[in-house]
């Protein structure tokens, strides 16, 4: 096992795009770290960089409190598991199991320990003579992450390795890792898309928007607390609704202007700027009931899942502002284009500045 430390990271390519700006990161030893972030924000460059597959531009990488810039992949111990399973398609999985161990020069009965002792805590024995294409997907991934696990790595990285996989067998092969993670106290970094893979299986969540980590907290924190409206935005599904706004303290409490309505809202720190950006999460939502005060809005579309139902919303006489969706318990009737009355859980909504900081309640 090992510690990860990022310090001041960047990583130009010889593009001149800038794939990681200013990168602070420590990873705990034993500790599952999620990388999460919309495509092309610095995710798999983060990987391939602790990996030695790319070089850091500016800054230090280190393994363990070792300087790891100048050290070879093979050097690192290190392991990577790709999108894609990356397996020899001419071995069986026995074979591919023992190949890092072939390339260590290791002797053939301690090699075959090895690969008995992965294959045992993968369940993939009785898959050991089988070529790939004779597995399904959920087996070959469970050989790829063997062949990763075999050279007893201090670092072990998945790169969105759950992506080809159905939804019912990601959900299962989500649980194996993290009980796997669990049970070896491996240190991984795991690299996802997947709000659902991020908020289960990490330790910590760390967001990284356009090279740039957002913040790094734990799944339920990132949530509860974001740092600013792209974290806000980004964690959540549906997403937070966000949307500009005034302020109104009064005698009477603090109050948000939205168009031509008002609605009231839990009190902010003294000094807190006019012109905000707000943030309300579709289940911070409900119907306003006979007598109370809300915002008078049109329905645009409903969803019916089944356990919920999405109804997405327009704000009477404002037509400028997106379009906010709220989520309610059970299958709920809505007509498109009728009118509701809704108001927000004063208590849960979110203030962000014009940096689209979050301002302090």
């Amino acid at each position: 096992m090992a510690s990860v430390h990022f310090e001041h990271v960047d990583k130009v390519y010889a593009n001149g795009v800038q794939a990681l700006r200013d990168c602070n990161l420590q990873i705990a030893d034993g500790e599952l770290l999620v990388l999460v972030g919309p495509s092309g924000c610095g995710k798999s460059t983060l990987l391939r960089l602790l990996a030695g597959l790319e070089s850091v531009t500016h800054g230090t990488l280190r393994i363990n409190d070792q300087v790891a810039n100048d050290l070879s992949p093979q050097a690192r111990n290190v392991a990577m598991v790709f999108q894609d399973y990356a397996l020899y398609p001419h071995m069986t999985a026995r074979a591919n199991l023992e190949f890092p161990l072939k390339m260590r020069r290791m002797a053939r009965t301690e090699r075959a320990a090895q690969v008995k002792r992965v294959a045992a805590l993968l369940e993939i024995t009785q898959l050991l003579d089988r070529l790939p294409k004779q597995l399904s997907g959920g087996q070959r991934q469970r050989v790829a992450m063997g062949r990763a696990l075999v050279r007893q790595p201090s670092v072990f990285l998945l790169d969105e390795p759950l992506s080809n996989l159905d939804a019912k067998l990601r959900v299962q092969v989500r649980a194996e890792i993290k009980d796997l993670q669990q049970r070896m106290r491996t240190t991984m970094i795991y690299v996802t898309h997947d709000q659902v893979e991020a908020m289960t299986l990490g330790d910590r969540v760390a967001v990284l928007d356009r090279g740039v980590v957002q913040q790094v907290a734990p799944g339920d924190e990132l949530y509860a607390k974001p740092a600013n409206a792209f974290v806000a935005g980004f964690i959540g599904n549906p997403p937070m609704n966000l949307f500009p706004a005034t302020i109104q303290p009064t005698a009477q409490g603090t109050f948000l202007r939205i168009g031509g309505q008002t609605l009231r809202v839990a009190a902010v720190a003294a000094g807190a700027p006019r012109e905000v950006l707000v943030g309300i999460r579709p289940e911070a939502i409900s119907l306003a009931g006979a007598g109370d005060s809300g915002l008078r809005a049109i329905i645009e579309h409903v969803e019916y899942l089944g356990h919920e139902t999405l109804a997405y919303l327009r704000i009477d006489e404002v037509s400028d502002l997106p379009r906010l969706v709220a989520r309610f318990a059970g299958m709920q009737h809505f007509n498109k284009g009728g009118a509701v009355r809704v108001q927000f859980d004063p208590e849960r909504v979110y203030l962000f500045d014009a940096n689209a900081a979050a301002l302090p309640s």
